[in-house]
Parts: structure tokens; sequence; C-alpha cells
């Protein structure tokens, strides 16, 4: 099986660049974020505190996460129930990200997401892929962009959606996430030494999927 890993801070996009290079290729996209996103939900809806590591740990045996395909579209389930529609939320992903540090939480998840990788090709993206997840994956890419352009697209994103919202706070929210992901005890967000960096900042999608295309293309021969 072979095994593509892109990681790289919120808002970079990882997901739709993923998606595409997924379809392109014939592999499978495993979306590690929405699985961390499927377990914020569950802390959501039961009121459990993100700060409370205990009551985290006691909370994660009872959550059972699957993916499953219809029409080409990646759909979440969360104990039986589809949660695909609740996973892109500000509320699921502050919840996301303050408990995805918890070892408890991406020990279940890690092993779930390496069950994936062994019955088919896959390309997963994250924060840890390529430096815990799927440290022998065969390509590896560090995809990020400037706090100012992230939040542009975030903004133009919720705008679309007939949404109220701040530039300046999606920002900040958009930098305290990349602190806390970068600066949290296990697993923190860095670029794997073999891996290849690319900054999307001046660059729109389709030149995105083409300089990893690129890229994938240089790994595959040189194999």
């Amino acid at each position: 099986m072979s095994a593509i890993a892109i990681d790289g801070p919120a808002g970079a996009g990882k997901s739709t660049i993923a998606k595409l290079l997924a379809k392109q290729l014939g592999y499978v996209y495993v979306d590690t974020g929405a699985m961390y996103r499927a377990m914020a939900v569950y802390f959501s809806q039961n009121d459990i505190n993100p700060d409370d590591e205990n009551a985290i740990n006691g909370a994660v045996d009872n959550i059972d996460i699957s993916i499953e395909y219809k029409d080409g579209v990646q759909q979440v389930i969360l104990n039986g129930e589809n949660v695909t529609s609740l996973l892109r939320t500000e509320e699921t992903g502050k919840m996301a990200s303050k408990t995805s540090k918890y070892a408890a939480v991406r020990t279940k998840l890690v092993a779930l997401q390496r069950g994936l990788a062994k019955k088919t090709d896959v390309i997963m993206d994250g924060r840890d892929i390529g430096t815990i997840v799927l440290p022998d994956a065969f390509a590896k890419i560090y995809l990020t962009a400037s706090s100012d352009a992230r939040a542009k697209r975030r903004y133009d994103e919720l705008k679309e959606k007939g949404e109220n919202c701040s530039f300046d706070a999606i920002k900040e929210d958009i930098e305290k996430r990349d602190y806390e992901d970068m600066h949290r005890a296990i697993s923190p967000l860095k670029q794997a030494d073999d891996a290849v960096l690319v900054d999307t900042s001046d660059m729109n999608i389709e030149q995105v999927v083409a300089a990893l295309s690129k890229i994938i293309d240089e790994k595959k021969a040189g194999r």
C-alpha cells in the first residue's frame, strides 16, 4: 500500500487539496481532522469540559468513529450517527483544537488511521501525519500559508454562507490555534524532516494541486 501525508496549520487548504489529489490519483482520502472533529462533536453534545482531561479520558471509550463514502463523498459516522454536517462549525473546530492534545484522544484515532493505511492506498491530511501517524509515507508535504491568507479564505467562506464574522477575530483565532498546535506536549504540529514545504499564500487551488502532483510524481520516480 502507498501513503501520502499532508500536514500543515489550520486553514492552509489541506483538506481541499487532499480530496482533489485523491480523486486524481485514485487514492482513498482520509480526513483525519474530521475524525478529531467528530470526537469534538461528542464532547460538545455531552457537555464535557475540554479542559478536564480526566473527563475526556473517561469519554473516549464511549466513542466509535467510522468513515463511509456515499456517492464518492466522505461521511463521518459517530456512534452510528452521521455527523458530517456538524464538523465544520466554529464551536466544533475550537473544541477539536483543545481536545486533540490529549494522549487518549490521539492514541485511539492514530490506531484507526494506521489501520486504514494498511488496507488501501491513502492520502491523509492533518497536523502529525508525516511525523507520527504515517512516518513511512512515501510522499510527505507540509502545506502552509500566511495567517492573513488563511483568515481571508475562512472569512470569505463564512460570508458566502451568509454568516456574520470578523476578519480580525478569525485571524486572531487562527494564530492562537497555530500556537496551541505547535506547542502542545503530544504530537505538536511541525514539518517532518523529509517533507516538502509548499507555501500557498499566493497560489490558487489549481496551482497548488499542480505543485503537489509534481512533488508526488517525483517521489514515485525516485522510489
